[in-house]
């Protein structure tokens, strides 16, 4: 979906959010979509100060003499003692005064127009390649010629402009190192000096509550609205940061937050693994683990899952640590892990709220996996994260956290282990591999039915690599999912019963294979077979 296809879609929900307010509140609602960009500013009725600080705007001007009111637009965020306040003055001076209730979005386009924003138009980030020391000091010089108060929010715009997921600022001997991470791909930005890095930190530190000075490793959030061509969205960053040798390095993680993206539609998942996550959380009960390292999409995908869940007949509760993604209509709470609160003491208080939907940010210890168990066997469906490599590494390692119980047999009823490679660009390059990796290929595709693959590997067949370009300066766009699904059935609920003699990471993956399942390496062959990626990506990222 494009950006501008997100933008409508988030417009759409906003306005219809407001709507249903205002009928609760008792007000008019104006939908101002059709004038907001061309109706005549009224001047001198309130300051830029007075429509920022109590965010509303006026319509119409009034006047006495011709009975005609003065009619203001409002927003949800608008203090009731200023519209008490106004009410007052206005008939004081025998003077009406109407209200109008708008969304917080059609507020922020018409302050736009009232306010425009006066910035200087600096040049864009362009990321370098390998050796590519010209675009790494025109990028350096930028930055240091960004002014001082812009230079943190320039850095952010240009992060998501770019794509990247994640920001980091690293110290070094002599300078500060910038770099992005692209795709799952971290490349250096800029190198700037010290007086740049000092106005970036304490910005940091204003907006994310974090110390430059501390000697210990903190963590922080910051929200910023983007504003481009297309629109605007809502960029949640979470902040950590860890003091080392020559000073405090930070790094940024960026979540675009936009409801409308998390749908599992677009997520590029096959019609077979759909349909096996759509039967497992049409059920009321049950657990759905999430595996892979940071950055995996792990995260998308649950919220995305819960998302898809979040009906008026269900009761959907998250802990998580941070709280990545606000959704509404769903109880977030966040557990500072940090201040020793754990996931397994507030997942045993949201039992008490009577749940329908449980998300657990992780499971990390013993207490909380049996806690978590526990409440899919008693009519809850529970989703979380693990730490594992593999679906069969996580089911093994949650056997040794659990123990052989027959009553928990039937708890866990879906794995997934989550990678994110990148794509290939369409000005990509066809070439015939080697004989070693032919044969590493047929290894590796051992058992895999010939229906399954895209192409016949018998003999000689085809694969793609990158072909750098100017829009494309890496050879690759954008990335895709990965997904190794393990259905938990009789034959994998067997191992947790203690009904095998062998339990191991490597048996349980045999059974689910003859099974079924393709594992991440088979799964990341038959895309590189489609030229949708590159087997040394695959090897990266696996």
């Amino acid at each position: 979906m494009d950006e501008q296809k997100i933008q409508q879609r988030r417009r759409d929900e906003e306005e219809r959010a407001t709507a249903k307010r205002a009928d609760i509140l008792g007000l008019v609602y104006l939908d101002t979509r059709e004038f907001e960009d061309i109706f005549p500013l009224v001047r001198g009725v309130f300051s830029n100060e007075q429509m920022y600080a109590a965010k509303l705007a006026p319509l119409q001007a009034g006047n006495i003499e011709q009975n005609q009111p003065w009619r203001v637009m409002i927003t949800s965020q608008t203090p009731r003692s200023v519209i008490q306040k106004l009410k007052q003055s206005y008939a004081d001076e025998g003077k009406q005064i109407d209200f109008y209730l708008i969304s917080e979005f059609a507020w922020k386009k018409i302050m736009r127009r009232y306010n425009p924003p006066k910035e200087i138009i600096y040049d864009d980030i362009e990321i370098a390649n390998e050796g590519d020391s010209e675009t790494l000091a025109q990028v350096s010089q930028t930055l240091e010629n960004v002014a001082p108060d812009k230079i943190f929010d320039y850095l952010i715009d240009q992060a998501d402009r770019l794509g990247a997921s994640d920001i980091h600022i690293e110290n070094q001997r002599n300078s500060i190192r910038i770099r992005m991470r692209v795709d799952g791909a971290l490349h250096p930005v800029a190198e700037l000096s010290r007086d740049r890095y000092r106005v970036i930190m304490s910005e940091l530190s204003s907006r994310a509550g974090v110390s430059s000075a501390s000697q210990t490793s903190q963590s922080g959030h910051i929200q910023k609205d983007i504003y481009n061509e297309n629109g605007s969205h809502l960029l949640n960053l979470r902040v950590e940061t860890v003091p080392t040798m020559y000073g405090m390095d930070a790094v940024l993680r960026l979540f675009n937050f936009d409801e409308s993206m998390l749908n599992l539609d677009l997520l590029g998942i096959s019609p077979k693994e759909r349909a096996e996550i759509d039967e497992v959380v049409s059920h009321p009960r049950g657990m759905v683990l999430m595996v892979g390292p940071t950055g995996s999409g792990k995260s998308t995908t649950l919220y995305s899952m819960l998302n898809a869940l979040n009906t008026p007949d269900r009761k959907i509760v998250t802990l998580e640590d941070p709280i990545e993604y606000g959704i509404a209509g769903i109880s977030q709470i966040p557990i500072d892990t940090t201040h020793g609160a754990s996931f397994a003491d507030g997942l045993r208080s949201v039992l008490r709220l009577d749940p329908d939907v449980i998300m657990v940010g992780e499971i990390r210890d013993t207490d909380t996996a049996r806690t978590a168990i526990q409440a899919s066997i008693t009519g809850h469906l529970v989703l979380s994260s693990f730490h594992a490599n593999s679906t069969a590494a996580a089911f093994s390692r949650m056997i040794d956290m659990i123990g052989h119980n027959p009553i928990f047999s039937s708890a866990i009823r879906l794995l997934i282990a989550q990678r994110l490679v990148r794509r290939l660009d369409d000005n990509k390059q066809e070439y015939i591999p080697s004989e070693a990796m032919k044969q590493w290929i047929r290894d590796n595709m051992e058992g895999v039915s010939r229906e399954k693959l895209p192409q016949d590997i018998s003999g000689d067949f085809k694969l793609w690599r990158p072909a750098p370009s100017g829009d494309s300066p890496f050879g690759y766009k954008g990335r895709i999912v990965l997904m190794e699904q393990m259905v938990v059935d009789e034959n994998i609920q067997s191992f947790l019963r203690g009904e095998r003699g062998t339990i191991s990471a490597e048996a349980i993956e045999a059974q689910a294979r003859e099974d079924g399942m393709l594992t991440l390496i088979q799964q990341g062959i038959i895309m590189a077979l489609k030229g949708e990626t590159t087997i040394e990506e695959i090897n990266r990222v696996i």
